[in-house]
């Protein structure tokens, strides 16, 4: 009798090919999340998240007045004190206001940050429209430097006939700063985003 030689089961190969490539696309789609949820959030303003404007103002004036609240807050480990200039602004939907938060480093060494941001009630994110803001970029201060950084936004007249938004009063604006691991490459001060000085 003729004995051959035994075979490799094919299976135990499939499974090990198949967990191989499912940790690999695994690994993949965690890095590709991150940046694929942040276009959906600012296209679609899911979460709280604001649109930004290609235009300085909205194609039209609403009828309907809001409040909008400023909120900010920093890192522990963030030197900086930063608070907006006024609390609360009242506005009619497709009027563009600009407000300005002042920022102070209060250490003795040059200090980076980047700004998160959201904006609530969650539905609000949608109609929310930032036309300039400081949040785009990560901003660097000199020892004790001081700034003023503006937002420039409107509230889309859309909200108007939004039914989630017809019990809405008030929107409040959040910042949130957290340092960078090293200092932007730019100039200590941005003279373009500063309020201007009179």
């Amino acid at each position: 009798m003729i004995q051959l030689a035994p075979q490799t089961p094919k299976r135990p190969r499939n499974v090990a090919a198949a967990l191989v490539f499912g940790s690999v696309a695994m690994l993949a789609l965690s890095f590709a999340s991150v940046p694929l949820y942040r276009a959906f959030c600012a296209a679609t303003g899911f979460g709280g998240t604001p649109q930004v404007g290609k235009t300085s103002a909205a194609t039209r004036q609403g009828e309907r007045r809001l409040s909008v609240g400023f909120d900010s807050n920093v890192a522990r480990d963030l030197p900086w004190r930063f608070e907006p200039e006024v609390s609360k602004v009242s506005l009619r939907t497709g009027e563009t206001k600009t407000i300005y938060y002042k920022v102070v480093n209060l250490s003795d060494r040059e200090t980076s940050g980047q700004a998160a941001y959201n904006v609530s009630p969650d539905q609000a994110g949608a109609f929310f429209v930032k036309v300039a803001c400081f949040c785009f970029e990560e901003k660097r201060l000199g020892p004790h430097e001081t700034a003023e950084w503006p937002v420039v936004f409107y509230l889309d007249p859309a909200l108007e006939k939004e039914e989630s938004m017809r019990r809405v009063e008030e929107i409040t604006l959040s910042y949130s700063f957290y340092p960078t691991k090293t200092p932007a490459k730019a100039k200590t001060s941005d003279a373009a985003g500063q309020k201007p000085k009179t």
